[in-house]
């Protein structure tokens, strides 16, 4: 019977000390440590359910952020958790993988979380995306710049051009244009593939040449001046007394028209002694009739001939 008793009181005895080791125990653990600012505990401590007196758990860095200095451990000591030496800063992208003719606006900073702009070189159009971000992987989106191209370069009616391939003129290439022979070019001899896909300027034209004839205009002649004669008294009485001689008809051989300057008319008067009646140039017995017509001869010498008849 004692001994029955003895050992009953020695389950309890047992019972009432573990409790109490529990209780003890109990006390003693830590809660759930938090995190700071931009940290996360590790995957291993997360598995843990109880953080012990004396336990050791751990903290990195959240997404997108890096270890600037410590190691992110903490120990559990009188129920209270030691503090944690890391500090962790964000990511830096850098500056991004560069590509042929790409630039970037990094205005807004390469950290983690920013944003930044994508353009191309003149002459260059984009393709893809025209922003990019900075992940904790690195920069997000991509994209790649391609030479703008023009259109296929205008023919021209009578002439022809110098480009003469099957892929489309880009950016800076210069077509030229010669138009045919008896033809003009009107505009410009050559056009430019501009950085927005347009020709600098239109296409020339050719139009055919037209050939315009000179008109003379008049010329007045100057006047020329007529120098005295040197023929003989002879020989000038001869030619104006017999410039035009007729015969009157009603008397044969007696009446002869004679054609004369005045001024020579009145010289062969003085020197054959004649006499003028009502046009009727006298010369002894016969009766010549006179008719004015103009002469070379500025003036007569004072002595002439009488023309024999």
């Amino acid at each position: 019977m004692e001994v029955l008793l003895d050992t009953c009181a020695r389950r309890r005895v047992a019972s009432l000390l573990l409790l109490i080791l529990l209780a003890v125990k109990a006390a003693a653990e830590c809660s759930k440590p938090e995190a700071k600012e931009n940290t996360v505990l590790t995957d291993q401590s997360l598995l843990l359910n109880t953080f012990s007196e004396g336990v050791e758990v751990y903290f990195e860095c959240a997404n997108g952020y890096v270890v600037e200095s410590g190691s992110g451990k903490i120990t559990c000591a009188q129920k209270n958790w030691s503090e944690s030496d890391l500090i962790c800063k964000k990511k830096d992208c850098g500056f991004p993988e560069s590509r042929p003719n790409m630039l970037f606006d990094l205005s807004t900073g390469t950290l983690f979380g920013n944003v930044i702009r994508v353009f191309c070189d003149k002459g260059f159009q984009l393709s893809g995306s025209s922003y990019k971000q900075c992940y904790a992987t690195g920069w997000s989106g991509s994209a790649k710049c391609n030479i703008v191209s023009c259109d296929a370069p205008p023919e021209v009616l009578d002439g022809r051009i110098s480009w003469d391939s099957q892929d489309e003129p880009k950016y800076g290439e210069v077509i030229e244009y010669v138009c045919k022979q008896g033809f003009t070019l009107i505009g410009n001899s050559s056009i430019m593939c501009g950085e927005d896909g347009e020709y600098d300027s239109p296409a020339p034209s050719c139009e055919e040449e037209r050939i315009t004839t000179a008109t003379a205009s008049p010329t007045s002649t100057p006047p020329q001046e007529v120098s005295p004669s040197t023929e003989s008294p002879a020989s000038l009485t001869d030619k104006t007394t017999s410039a035009t001689r007729t015969v009157s008809p009603s008397k044969p051989g007696t009446e002869k028209i004679l054609q004369t300057r005045p001024s020579v008319r009145s010289s062969v008067d003085k020197l054959l002694g004649t006499t003028r009646v009502r046009g009727m140039l006298t010369v002894g017995s016969e009766a010549t009739t006179t008719t004015e017509t103009p002469t070379t001869s500025s003036s007569l010498q004072a002595h002439m001939t009488p023309e024999k008849t």
